[in-house]
């Protein structure tokens, strides 16, 4: 993780995961996996019966060294793959004396000083609330907690350990009472869309939609909780 500038000389404070540090531990990992996967190979082809034994033998069937150069090289070539993916959905924060900026998936957010009352972490997220206790932004965040906690702090914003709305947030059910219109219909697509592992960002969208409507929204293994803002 990286850390630039420094705040007292008045300029952003950048968090961002390691580029270098997430390719060399997937390709690293990856490439173990293709020599596992080479090892298992030749252990199944002696094996009366197993699953993939065919498979297995036309793998075991590659003479050496090109077996164990292609089984490492595939498997580093897959950890690279998930590399570029992890650094896709990684989040990098850039927080200054007059806003932040949260950049994820090559989309970038901005958020002026004075519209942001709080900033937390929440399990592995970040959040940030506006004046009226309003969710304005939650990202999910794999960095450093008492660096994102120094960030904002130095810059002058307030900080929390936890979400103190907690306590308000109830659990969704269909038909729940006391929502705006069309909230209802919102929740329960997106529950669906939770339940599906390829539509997160589908999720996502409709958490904007709700958020529109003045719905906080924070998930919980799968499970939807709300809570509406304090207007002042």
């Amino acid at each position: 993780m990286r850390k630039e500038p420094d705040a007292r000389a008045g300029r952003p404070t950048v968090l961002a995961e390691s580029a270098w540090f997430i390719v060399a531990v997937c390709v690293g990992c990856g490439a173990v996996l293709g020599e596992l996967v080479r090892l298992l190979a030749g252990w199944l082809v002696t094996l009366r019966w197993a699953p993939f034994k065919g498979p297995a033998k036309l793998l075991e069937s590659i003479p050496e060294p090109g077996l164990t150069i292609g089984a490492v090289s595939a498997g580093a070539l897959l950890g690279l793959l998930v590399a570029f993916g992890a650094l896709h959905d990684s989040l990098s924060v850039s927080v200054s004396d007059s806003h932040v900026v949260l950049t994820v998936r090559d989309t970038s957010r901005e958020f002026a000083r004075n519209e942001i009352r709080l900033a937390f972490p929440d399990g592995k997220q970040l959040v940030l609330l506006g004046r009226d206790s309003e969710e304005l932004a939650r990202e999910d965040c794999d960095l450093n907690g008492a660096r994102l906690a120094a960030a904002f702090t130095e810059h002058g914003y307030t900080w929390a350990d936890a979400d103190p709305h907690r306590d308000e947030f109830r659990r969704w059910v269909p038909g729940t009472p006391g929502l705006p219109e069309g909230a209802n219909a919102l929740f329960k697509a997106r529950d669906k869309a939770l339940n599906k592992q390829d539509d997160a960002e589908d999720a996502r969208e409709l958490r904007g939609e709700l958020a529109k409507l003045g719905v906080v929204v924070r998930d919980e293994k799968k499970r939807q909780y709300w809570r509406m803002p304090r207007r002042s």
